[in-house]
C-alpha cells in the first residue's frame, strides 16, 4: 500500500474521575492534586491520514469546534511535527466529536493522545510513551493519562505523575451531561478563592489510597472499590452555581446508583449501577435521555 495513502483510525476514550482530592495551589498558579481516573467507553474518533498539501488540516465533524491552533488535537499534531523534526509533512485530521466538551470527562485530552500516538504510528517516528506523556503534558495535565495504554491511573502532582490502578469492574457508568460547559481553570480558581468556606479534603477523613499486599513494604496503588470512597474537591464548587448537578445526583440515587458523583471540574454527572442493577440503569437511561440529549449507559475500560 502507498503510504501516501494511508489512514489512521483512533478510538479516544472519555473518563471519568472516581476520587479527586486538591492538597494546594502552587506558586505558578497550578494545582497540585490527587485523583483516581478511569476510562470508560465513550469515544471520539480520530482519523489521520497524509496530504500533499505541507501543514495540518483539521476537520471537525459532530461539533462547532475551531480547526486552527485554537483545538488542542491541532496544537497536539503541531507539537509532534516540530518535536520530531517533520515539519514540512503535509497531515490531516478528521475528529468527530461524541464525548460532551468542557463536561469533565477529558475529551479533548483524549483527542490530543490519540493524535500524538496516532502521527508516532503515522510517521513511523519511533517515539517512545515516556516521550509522547511529555509531549502531551505540554498541552495539559490529563494528556499522558490518555497516552498510556491503562484503564485506570492514580495522578498526582498536577496530574502528571502516574501510577497505574485496578480498573473498576462489577459496575456499569451511567454518565448525564446537563449541556452546561464549566472552564476548568474556572473551577480551579474559585475552588481556591472558596476554600475557607468549602470543607477541604485535608480536614476530613482521607481515602487511604495505598495497599500492602505482602511483606515487601512497597506500597502498591490500589483501585476504586467502594462507592462511598468517591470525592470530588471540585464538585462544591460547581453544583454551587449549576444547581441542576446536585438534582441529577438525586435523581441517579433515586434511580438505584451506589454512588453518584460529578466528573472533573463538570458538568457532566455519573452513577455507578452495581452488576445485577441493569434494568433500573436502563430504565433511568431513558428518562433522562428525554430531558438530556448527552446521557450514556457506558462500560469502564478494563
Amino acid at each position: 500500500m502507498d503510504d501516501s495513502k494511508k489512514s489512521l483510525l483512533f478510538h479516544a476514550p472519555a473518563k471519568i474521575n472516581l476520587y479527586l482530592k486538591i492538597i494546594g495551589r502552587r506558586p505558578d498558579g497550578y494545582h497540585e492534586i490527587e485523583t483516581l481516573m478511569q476510562k470508560v467507553a465513550l469515544y471520539d474518533e480520530v482519523e489521520l491520514s497524509f496530504t500533499d498539501e505541507r501543514g495540518i488540516h483539521l476537520c471537525c465533524q459532530h461539533a462547532d469546534l475551531p480547526e486552527d491552533e485554537r483545538n488542542i488535537a491541532f496544537r497536539a499534531a503541531q507539537l509532534f511535527l516540530t518535536h520530531t523534526g517533520s515539519k514540512e509533512q503535509g497531515i490531516r485530521i478528521i475528529l468527530r466529536k461524541h464525548i460532551p466538551m468542557a463536561a469533565g470527562l477529558g475529551g479533548g485530552s483524549s483527542d490530543a493522545a490519540a493524535v500524538l500516538k496516532g502521527l508516532n504510528q503515522l510517521l513511523a517516528a519511533g517515539c517512545s510513551t515516556q516521550e509522547l506523556a511529555e509531549m502531551g503534558l505540554k498541552l495539559g495535565a490529563d494528556v499522558p493519562f490518555f497516552v498510556h495504554d491503562v484503564p485506570a491511573a492514580w495522578a498526582s502532582g498536577i496530574g502528571e505523575r502516574l501510577v497505574p490502578a485496578e480498573p473498576l469492574r462489577g459496575f456499569n457508568v451511567l454518565l448525564v451531561n446537563p449541556g452546561i460547559a464549566v472552564s476548568t481553570k474556572w473551577a480551579y480558581e474559585t475552588f481556591s478563592q472558596a476554600a475557607g468556606r468549602i470543607a477541604l479534603t485535608s480536614a476530613r477523613e482521607k481515602f487511604n489510597i495505598f495497599n500492602f499486599p505482602d511483606e515487601s513494604g512497597i506500597p502498591v496503588r490500589q483501585g476504586f472499590f467502594r462507592p462511598k470512597d468517591m470525592l470530588n474537591d471540585l464538585e462544591a464548587v460547581t453544583a454551587a452555581q449549576h444547581r441542576v448537578i446536585g438534582k441529577l445526583k438525586q435523581r441517579l440515587l433515586r434511580a438505584g446508583a451506589a454512588g453518584v458523583m460529578m466528573s472533573g471540574s463538570g458538568s457532566t454527572v455519573f452513577g455507578l449501577f452495581a452488576a445485577g442493577t441493569e434494568a433500573q440503569a436502563e430504565s433511568c437511561l431513558r428518562e433522562l435521555q428525554k430531558e438530556y440529549e448527552q446521557t450514556y449507559l457506558v462500560e469502564p475500560l478494563t
